[in-house]
């Protein structure tokens, strides 16, 4: 069945819903071979996945996933945010989201943190939070409790997603072959949670337009998908060295932005950065490295001893997710209340409470 749908996608044919739950089923099943999968993968890559087949691919994992107990009577009393980049810009710069899912914790917002190791940089979501201290490795109901009384969970992809083991040679065979595919950017859109409010950076800004209405057809009820240009604009970085977009809003120049909320409809715009009080930046100012270098930065940022561009990343990407949160009515509203979370000390005593556990 799978090679008859690989033969409709090489015709730039489509996949229906029902189609799409049935190739979901033959990725899962471990008896299937490794390369029928890859060449279905590959060959969707190349026909470009419409936003009608990246939803139903979406729904049909979520089903198969492990759900966390979270309260029903505290879910409809709290909405849950979740912050996190797609990857693949390869630019290597340090944890950003990571480190504003903490700051928007300390700031009172739920947060359900889904994440994985590291695949295109050096260290990954639950790397660092590792190397933190802070737990990754929660079971569902102590991950579901930690959620209610701390307002942060980390839910760590691989205990959430057991079937995904059986895709993870044909992914590696896509790879070799210089194709991504179309869980390159699924990982977002399954948080176990079901977070009802999403921050979502992605490494190409065409894709920004399609995945926020993905985020509206799952529930999703506020939203934002962002790409931030990477490259300097003083023309000091060689182009065909550096990736053009970052999978976060970048204080280098412009942003792409594709957001919505329950109480309006969708809107897609360019963010500026002349109202932001930023610093002279390169990117080489974001950049970080492995799994401790990138902890020891999270650590001074949250403590209020960083004091300059990343920081100021950090700062730029908050004022979004405590916008999409409701805590902050404008970007530049949600940039002060950032900063003064980890002035006043919020920011490393969410932290401290986390290693705690």
């Amino acid at each position: 069945m799978l090679e008859t749908f690989t033969r409709l996608l090489a015709a730039s044919e489509p996949l229906a819903y029902e189609q799409v739950v049935l190739a979901v089923e033959q990725l899962l099943d471990e008896a299937l071979s490794p390369l029928t999968k890859a060449e279905f993968l590959c060959e969707l890559a190349r026909k470009g996945e419409t936003v009608e087949e990246i939803t139903a691919f979406a729904r049909a994992l979520r089903e198969k996933s492990i759900a966390p107990p979270v309260d029903t009577c505290w879910r409809e009393a709290n909405e849950i945010l979740d912050v996190c980049g797609t990857g693949g810009d390869r630019l290597n710069t340090f944890n950003i989201s990571t480190t504003v899912a903490l700051i928007c914790a300390a700031a009172g917002v739920p947060v359900a943190k889904h994440g994985n190791r590291a695949i295109t940089s050096q260290a990954g979501s639950a790397d660092v939070l590792e190397a933190l201290g802070v737990r990754i490795d929660l079971p569902p109901a102590e991950a579901a409790a930690s959620l209610r009384e701390r307002n942060f969970a980390f839910f760590f992809a691989p205990n959430y997603h057991p079937a995904f083991k059986h895709i993870a040679r044909a992914r590696i065979l896509c790879a070799e072959r210089g194709h991504r595919t179309i869980f390159n950017f699924l990982g977002p859109l399954l948080n176990p949670a079901r977070p009802s409010m999403q921050l979502i950076g992605v490494s190409a800004a065409r894709l920004c337009q399609p995945l926020a209405q993905v985020l509206q057809s799952l529930g999703v009820r506020r939203g934002m998908v962002v790409c931030g240009k990477a490259r300097e604009q003083d023309g000091t970085v060689d182009p065909s060295q550096v990736p053009e977009f970052l999978d976060e809003l970048s204080i280098l120049g412009d942003n792409t932005i594709a957001e919505f909320y329950h109480e309006r409809g969708f809107a897609a715009s360019v963010l500026g950065l002349d109202e932001f009080p930023l610093q002279f930046a390169s990117l080489a100012d974001l950049l970080g490295g492995d799994r401790q270098t990138n902890a020891n930065i999270i650590q001074t940022i949250l403590a209020g001893e960083e004091k300059g561009p990343k920081r100021d990343a950090v700062l730029l990407n908050s004022a979004a997710a405590l916008v999409i949160a409701g805590r902050a009515r404008s970007m530049i509203a949600g940039w002060t209340l950032a900063a003064d979370v980890i002035d006043s000390g919020q920011a490393l005593r969410k932290l401290r409470e986390l290693q705690a556990d």
